[in-house]
C-alpha cells in the first residue's frame, strides 16, 4: 500500500520527544504526549476552518504529518440499503486502495472493522495486532507493507446524531490505551463540533441570501416587489432632476385577480400572476424595471419618457396582456388597466409618483382605451395633508389619542405573556384612525417625539392601572428612528419608571430591525443604555433589515419577532418557510425569545409550534384592543376556551 509523500514516521515522531532526555519514556507515555501533540494541532486546524471539505482533509493532515500516526482518514456513513461508508477525507494512505473496498457499517465482512462497530455503537472502537486479528485479513498485506497495526475508529456527532467516524491507524500493535483514547477521544468531539458550525455557517449564508432575495423580489412572479421598485425610483429620480429630463411610473392594475381568487381558488390566481409577469417580462427594452407591487398590481419604469412614449407602451401593455389567460379548466379575461404619472409634473419623490400612477389606473378603468394619465389635484391633497398634520398636533395636545394593546401569548402555556402598545387616532370627524394612517404625518410634521412621548407615559400610565387588577403582564412600546436620535430618551424613560414605580419586566421596548440597521453604531449605544436600566428589549420586523449575525450576536436584545411578511406566508412559500424556520434556530442557538407577528389562523400557529416559536401575536389571538379591557380579556376572549 503507497503512502502519501510528506507524513513523517511514527518511529521518527515518537523518537523525537526522548531525543534530548537522558530518561528513558515508557510507550504508554509516549502514545499519551503522541496524542496530546495531535489534539492541540487538530484544536489550531479548527480555528482556521473555513469549509468542511477542507476541515476534514486538514484534521487527517495533521494527524499524520504532525502527530505522527500512520493514516487518517474521515468516513461518513450512508442511510443507504448497503450502509456505505463515504471517504470523505483520506492522508497516510492512497484513497483508491479504500475506494476499492467494499466500505460498509452493516454488521458482517468489513462491517467488523473498528470504523463500523464506531458508527454502529456510537462508542470509540479499538482494534490491535492488525497483522493477526482475523477480521483484518483481507488487508494484512497491506497494513504489512504500510507499517501499521493498530487501528482506532471514533464516532462523528452532529447536532447528537452519528454521522460518521474518524480513523487512525498507527505502527505499534499495542497503540491507542485508555490515556490515549481519551485524548484522542476529544478530538473527535471536537471535530465533530467543527464540522456542526460549519453546516450552521452555510444555513445562516443561505438563509440572509434568502432573505436578501425576499426584501427585493416577489417570491411569487420572480420580478423586483415595491421596495426594490422604491429603490430603483428614488435613484431614476434623482438623475432625472439632475439631467433635467422627465420620467413616467405606470401602474397596471388585473381588475379580474380578485374573482380569479373567488371563483378559481389561490393556486388559479397564482397562475394567473405569473401568467402576467411572463407576458410583461419582454417589455425590457422600453422598460428599465417591471416590478410586481401590490396583489394584482404591476409597475413599470421609463427612464426619459414624456406624456407620448408613456402611453405608447401602455397601448402595447394592453395589448399584450387583453389576450385570455389560459388557467387550468378556463381562458381568463384579465381586464387590466394602466396609470401613468410623470414626473416632474406629478411628484417629485417615489411615494408621490406611485400613489398617483395608483390612483390614474384606477381611473383608467372607467375610459375605453384602458389606460390614463394621473388628473389629480397635487396642490388640493398637499392641503390635505397639511391640515391633517396641524390637526395631529391638536389631538396629541387635546388628548384626541387612544391606546390600545394586542396581545401576545405563549405558545407552551397557551396563556397571555404581554402585550404590544399601539396608538389610535380618535379624529373628530374621520372616525378612529390606525397608527399607519397618520405615523407618516407625524414623521413629516416632526411629531415623532412628542408622539412617542403620549404613547410612554399612557404605557407607564396603564402598566401601573394593570398592576393596580392584579395583572403582572409586560407592554412592549414601539420606537422609531427619530426616537433614537433623541438624546433626551433614556431620561425620560427613567424619570417614567421613577414616576410610577413601575418594575422594569413590566415595561418593554421593541426597535425594527431596518431602525437597527440605519445607524448601527448609535443604535448599539442606545440599547445598552436601555438595556441597563432592566428592560426586555425586542428587535421587530426581523428579516427585513439586513443585519449581520455578528451585529445581531453585540446587541444586548432578548427577543427576535419575526416579520409577518415571512409568518403569513410561510404555508404558501418555501422561502418564507425557511426564514421563519432558519430565525427561530438562530434566535435559540443564541439564547433569544422568538415572537411570531401575523399569526392569521390556526395552520400557521399549529406549524410554528411544531418548529418551537416561543410567542405569538396576530388576529388568530387577537385584535388590538383598548388597553384598558387588557386585563379582563384572556377570561372573556375565545381564545381563553382554547386554552
Amino acid at each position: 500500500m503507497k503512502r502519501q509523500q510528506g507524513s513523517r514516521r511514527e518511529s521518527s515522531a515518537s523518537g523525537a520527544d526522548a531525543s534530548d532526555c537522558d530518561v528513558p519514556i515508557s510507550a504508554e507515555l509516549k502514545r499519551t504526549m503522541r496524542a496530546l501533540r495531535t489534539l492541540s494541532a487538530g484544536n489550531r486546524t479548527l480555528l482556521r476552518a473555513n469549509d468542511e471539505s477542507g476541515l476534514l482533509y486538514e484534521m487527517c493532515r495533521v494527524i499524520v504529518e504532525e502527530g505522527g500516526y500512520r493514516v487518517a482518514t474521515v468516513g461518513y456513513a450512508e442511510r443507504d440499503e448497503r450502509k456505505t461508508i463515504s471517504l470523505k477525507a483520506c492522508v497516510g494512505i492512497d484513497p483508491a486502495v479504500l475506494q476499492a473496498l467494499p466500505l460498509t457499517w452493516a454488521e458482517s465482512g468489513i462491517g467488523q472493522w473498528a470504523v463500523a462497530t464506531a458508527i454502529r455503537t456510537g462508542e470509540p472502537s479499538v482494534g490491535r495486532h492488525l497483522l493477526t486479528e482475523p477480521a483484518y485479513a483481507s488487508i494484512r498485506d497491506s497494513a504489512e507493507k504500510a507499517g501499521y497495526a493498530a487501528a482506532t475508529a471514533l464516532p462523528l456527532r452532529v447536532d447528537g446524531e452519528i454521522i460518521g467516524a474518524l480513523s487512525i491507524l498507527a505502527a505499534d500493535p499495542e497503540a491507542f490505551d485508555d490515556a490515549e483514547m481519551k485524548l484522542l477521544g476529544e478530538l473527535a468531539d471536537d471535530l465533530g463540533y467543527g464540522i456542526a458550525n460549519l453546516r450552521t455557517r452555510v444555513k445562516h449564508r443561505e438563509a440572509e441570501k434568502t432573505i436578501e432575495r425576499m426584501a427585493f423580489y416577489d417570491t411569487l412572479t420572480g420580478l423586483p416587489n415595491r421596495v426594490s421598485l422604491r429603490e430603483r425610483l428614488n435613484d431614476t429620480i434623482a438623475n432625472a432632476r439632475h439631467d433635467f429630463r422627465p420620467l413616467a411610473l405606470l401602474v397596471i392594475k388585473m381588475g379580474q385577480f380578485q374573482e380569479v381568487n373567488e371563483t378559481l381558488g389561490y393556486a388559479e390566481g397564482d397562475s394567473f400572476l405569473r401568467a402576467v409577469a411572463l407576458r410583461l417580462a419582454p417589455f425590457g427594452d422600453d422598460v428599465r424595471l417591471v416590478a410586481r407591487v401590490g396583489e394584482d398590481e404591476f409597475a413599470a419604469l421609463l427612464p426619459g419618457a414624456g406624456s407620448d412614449k408613456a402611453c405608447e407602451v401602455a397601448q402595447q401593455m394592453l395589448k399584450v396582456l387583453r389576450e385570455p389567460v389560459e388557467l387550468s379548466n378556463f381562458a381568463v379575461d384579465a381586464r387590466p388597466s394602466v396609470g401613468i404619472a410623470l414626473f416632474p409634473g406629478h411628484g417629485t419623490d417615489a411615494v408621490a409618483l406611485l400613489r398617483r400612477a395608483n390612483v390614474a389606473a384606477g381611473q383608467a378603468r372607467h375610459v375605453a382605451v384602458g389606460h390614463a394619465i394621473y388628473t389629480g389635484h397635487p396642490d388640493r391633497e398637499l392641503g390635505h395633508r397639511l391640515a391633517l398634520m396641524g390637526e395631529l398636533r391638536r389631538a396629541i395636545a387635546n388628548d384626541e389619542l387612544r391606546l390600545y394593546c394586542q396581545p401576545k401569548v405563549h405558545f407552551g402555556s397557551g396563556h397571555t405573556c404581554g402585550a404590544e402598545a399601539l396608538v389610535r387616532w380618535q379624529h373628530p370627524k374621520l372616525g378612529m384612525l390606525a397608527t399607519g394612517e397618520f405615523i407618516q404625518l407625524a414623521e413629516h410634521a416632526g411629531l415623532i417625539t412628542p408622539l412617542t412621548q403620549w404613547v410612554l407615559e399612557e404605557a407607564f400610565r396603564q402598566a401601573y392601572a394593570w398592576a393596580e387588577a392584579g395583572v403582572n403582564q409586560p407592554m412592549s412600546v414601539n420606537l422609531s428612528a427619530h426616537d433614537l436620535r433623541d438624546p433626551q430618551l433614556v431620561d425620560r424613560i427613567k424619570g417614567l419608571f421613577s414616576t410610577w414605580g413601575t418594575p422594569p419586566e413590566l415595561i418593554q421596548f421593541e426597535l425594527t430591525e431596518s431602525v437597527l440597521m440605519e445607524e448601527p453604531a448609535s443604535a448599539l449605544e442606545i440599547l445598552c443604555r436601555l438595556k441597563a436600566l432592566g428592560v426586555t428589549l425586542f428587535v421587530d420586523d426581523y428579516g427585513t433589515g439586513y443585519s449581520s449575525l455578528s451585529y445581531l450576536q453585540r446587541l444586548p436584545v432578548d427577543s427576535l419577532k419575526i416579520d409577518q411578511s415571512f409568518v403569513a406566508n410561510m404555508l404558501k412559500s418555501d422561502d418564507s418557510a425557511i426564514i421563519v424556520h432558519s430565525t427561530i434556530d438562530l434566535g435559540h442557538n443564541l439564547g433569544l425569545e422568538i415572537v411570531a407577528e401575523g399569526v392569521e389562523d390556526e395552520a400557521v400557529w399549529q406549524r410554528l409550534a411544531s418548529l418551537g416559536c416561543d410567542t405569538a401575536q396576530g388576529y388568530f389571538i387577537s385584535r388590538p384592543i383598548p388597553a384598558a379591557q387588557f386585563p379582563g380579556w384572556e377570561a372573556q376572549s375565545r381564545w381563553h376556551a382554547r386554552c
